[in-house]
């Protein structure tokens, strides 16, 4: 499934199109939540998701380069969490973001899941856009959070 957004840009959820190195990069450096994932977690993840990629250019031609992703995990009737949804820290501000999310949420696959989640730190207004809002009953949900496990995968 492509869909083209402004301009020049194109969203996918063709997996064969992803660039790995730069998914990996900028959650391994650049984000909060994951920083210091190694590449084999990050290969399982995709593997394991769907997977929108955000392009600058046709990826269907190979004259493009990723300059976003976010990925779906689940069980495809029940639940589905977004995660590790980032743009490119050069390529904010056109609206990316919104339209990787709107692609997302509106994934043939999940439309009839009747609860999706997700974690952000920061983008509460982007995410309100569509929906989300703060959990309600914070006693619902519990987790457990591993936050130094990547370190002890070094």
């Amino acid at each position: 499934m492509s869909t083209h957004v402004k301009n020049d840009f194109i969203i996918s959820s063709n997996k064969q199109y992803l660039d790995v190195e730069v998914i990996y990069n900028y959650l391994h450096n650049e984000t909060y939540w994951s920083k210091g994932i190694p590449l084999r977690l990050v290969e399982t993840s995709i593997q394991n998701s769907i997977c929108f990629g955000v392009f600058k250019g046709d990826p269907e031609k190979g004259t493009s380069k990723q300059v976003g992703f976010g990925r779906i995990i689940t069980d495809l009737s029940t639940f589905a969490y977004l995660a590790d949804v980032f743009i490119l820290n050069e390529f904010r501000g056109l609206g990316l973001g919104k339209s990787l999310v709107q692609t997302m949420i509106n994934c043939p696959n999940i439309k009839e899941v009747r609860r999706i989640l997700l974690a952000t730190k920061d983008a509460h207004g982007l995410y309100a856009q569509y929906d989300f809002q703060g959990v309600k009953d914070k006693n619902l949900f519990m987790e457990i959070n591993q936050k130094e496990i990547y370190n002890k995968m070094s």
